[in-house]
């Protein structure tokens, strides 16, 4: 396969970006995207040209560093993450854009890598429980009832990616707060700190400086883990049940 390529090239976060364009030969169908990227750069180093900066890890679809959006669509034309989509999902000739994710709670590091620490920051304004330590609990000691215990599973699927906030025309973050406050809340062992876990997490969302959510559901659509938009309802409802409780 031949491509062309237009890639978002930005050398650090203070300095102007625009598309650059190039031309890649030699691509297989089986590559991944990344693969494919992993050729560019090749190319480019042995002209002597700076490399496209992209974050990867594990490239196994687990970790969600992969973040770029592929001709407008987050982790692109597939519901994957990018490391897991490959080539066979474009064409010979095809033109491809590949930008970083736009969201003012994401600023651009260089070229496509952005900074989601903020996302680090949410989870750890509240993303922990307070259990006892020392040796493993007997396992049926405290009985989850399976619709429960497959609500956790579902919601801990969440490999914040930043997908959601990608998709989202307002940048909101409430699909991947939903996922992380839903899957302690539904479980015996994030009881103690339910209240202040979804009270402290959302105002530290909302001070990270994500949107707003208007439920367009483009969150969802993008998410490669596949939680699920009522996801979004459930943390309401436990915002608005901790207000209650905590006011009084």
């Amino acid at each position: 396969m031949k491509l062309t390529l237009r890639v978002w090239r930005q050398r650090d976060a203070d300095a102007p970006g625009a598309m650059s364009t190039y031309d890649v030969d030699g691509i297989s169908a089986d590559m991944s995207f990344l693969e494919m990227l992993d050729t560019l750069n090749e190319a480019l180093i042995l002209r002597g040209e700076d490399p496209v900066a992209f974050d990867h890890d594990c490239r196994e679809g687990i970790c969600g560093a992969c973040s770029l959006v592929i001709n407008g669509d987050a982790h692109g034309p597939e519901r994957t993450t990018t490391c897991q989509l490959h080539m066979r999902s474009f064409r010979d000739g095809d033109t491809i854009d590949v930008e970083p994710w736009r969201a003012a709670a994401f600023p651009v590091v260089k070229d496509l890598v952005v900074d989601r620490s903020a996302f680090d920051r949410v989870i750890q304004s509240g993303g922990y429980i307070s259990a006892p330590t020392g040796s493993a609990p007997e396992a049926h000691a405290t009985p989850v009832p399976k619709a429960d215990a497959d609500s956790a599973f579902e919601h801990a699927e969440c490999i914040g990616c930043g997908a959601c906030v990608a998709a989202c025309p307002n940048g909101s973050a409430m699909l991947f707060t939903s996922a992380k406050i839903n899957h302690l809340n539904v479980l015996p062992q994030g009881s103690p700190e339910r209240e202040t876990r979804v009270l402290d997490m959302v105002a530290q969302m909302d001070a990270e400086g994500f949107g707003g959510c208007t439920l367009t559901g483009e969150c969802a659509t993008a998410c490669p883990k596949g939680i699920p938009l009522p996801s979004i309802t459930a943390m309401n409802r436990e915002w608005l049940r901790a207000r209650r409780k905590v006011k009084g």
